[in-house]
């Protein structure tokens, strides 16, 4: 079993910064990629960016030039720097972790709400 564990959401201001990890553990086979997903109320989880195990990054045109993903093979770990936040941000973040075969396996997810 293969476990994800989110950190780092929380009530930022408009135009602010946060870094969200996850780590992932268990019996993990050779990982194909991690990313992280968001779902606000109302709307259909969607990609937010994504890392290949070679280092191959993509992000939702939504948060290009603000968003950076990068992953630490050797741990395991994932990271999303995000600045300029915006309202529009505010959702439920997903890590997901996608293996060889392929299976995906999800975290429970992390707040993040943009707000004055």
């Amino acid at each position: 079993q293969v476990q994800l564990v989110e950190s780092g959401g929380g009530l930022v201001q408009p135009g602010g910064s946060l870094r969200l990890s996850c780590a992932a553990s268990g019996s993990i086979s050779s990982i194909n990629a991690m990313g992280w997903y968001r779902q606000a109320p109302g709307k259909q989880r969607e990609l937010v960016a994504r890392i290949t195990s070679g280092g191959r990054t993509n992000y939702a045109d939504s948060v290009k030039g603000r968003f950076t993903i990068s992953g630490d093979n050797a741990k395991n770990t994932v990271t999303l720097e995000m600045n300029s936040l915006k309202p529009t941000d505010t959702a439920a973040y997903y890590c997901r972790l996608t293996d060889w075969r392929p299976v995906d396996y999800w975290g429970q997810g992390t707040q993040v709400t943009v707000s004055s």
